[in-house]
């Protein structure tokens, strides 16, 4: 009677053309890359976001023992959310994002003031949608003369057991997926907007676009200095 998806962008395409073929949906926003406009959250990025920064905490042991440049790579597509707030909850001292340029010798510079300043370590997180950070952390070894290392996370963020945000969010929008369906209501997307569990038009959520918390971006930039 009734088709409740759950997904991220493609799967919602799919969704949005089963609806137009008078089947009613409803989609669950679940992509860790937290890139579905609508919706402060996705299910399953938080899970990924908490792989990501205990990686990072590991990562910076080993940094800190040896005095070295370390490269983390964070996937995330052509967004930048999973790389922002792992950056900033591990105390990154650059987030490289696809979402806003960046040029390498402010990266470099940054690195090598943090030197001059007594910091014998740095860690630079990268979105996978912004370069390779192994052929970046070619060039950043050639840039700063510090022995550097890359660790590309990769599939790990994707898997494993969910948070316990994750699994209340999950339950929350699965509840009003269904409370919209039983009241006759289809084509809708559920999200969460400032704690609350919302239902927005699903055409109109595939029309738009998820920014970049900018407030956080510059956060992540006074943090760093």
């Amino acid at each position: 009677q009734a088709l409740v998806v759950i997904g991220g962008d493609g799967s919602f395409r799919g969704a949005q053309a089963l609806s137009r073929r008078g089947v009613a949906v409803v989609a669950v926003p679940a992509t860790i890359d937290n890139d579905i406009p609508g919706t402060d959250y996705t299910l399953g990025f938080d899970t990924a976001l908490n792989t990501a920064v205990d990686a990072i905490n590991k990562i910076r042991d080993t940094a800190t023992s040896h005095e070295r440049l370390f490269l983390v790579e964070v996937m995330g597509r052509r967004s930048g959310q999973i790389a922002l707030l792992a950056g900033i909850a591990g105390g990154a001292e650059a987030i490289l994002i696809p979402e806003i340029p960046f040029e390498l010798e402010a990266v470099v510079d940054r690195i090598q003031r943090g030197r001059r300043r007594g910091k014998l370590h740095s860690i630079v997180v990268v979105a996978e949608g912004v370069a390779s950070a192994v052929e970046l952390g070619k060039v950043m070894a050639a840039r700063t003369g510090l022995e550097t290392r890359v660790t590309v996370l990769g599939h790990i963020q994707r898997g494993g057991a969910p948070t316990a945000w994750d699994r209340i969010l999950a339950s929350r929008m699965g509840a009003r997926a269904v409370e919209l369906l039983l009241e006759g209501k289809a084509g809708y997307m559920v999200g969460l907007v400032r704690g609350e569990i919302g239902a927005l038009d699903l055409d109109r959520v595939l029309e738009g676009e998820k920014t970049i918390d900018m407030g956080l971006y510059e956060l992540a930039g006074v943090l760093a200095l």
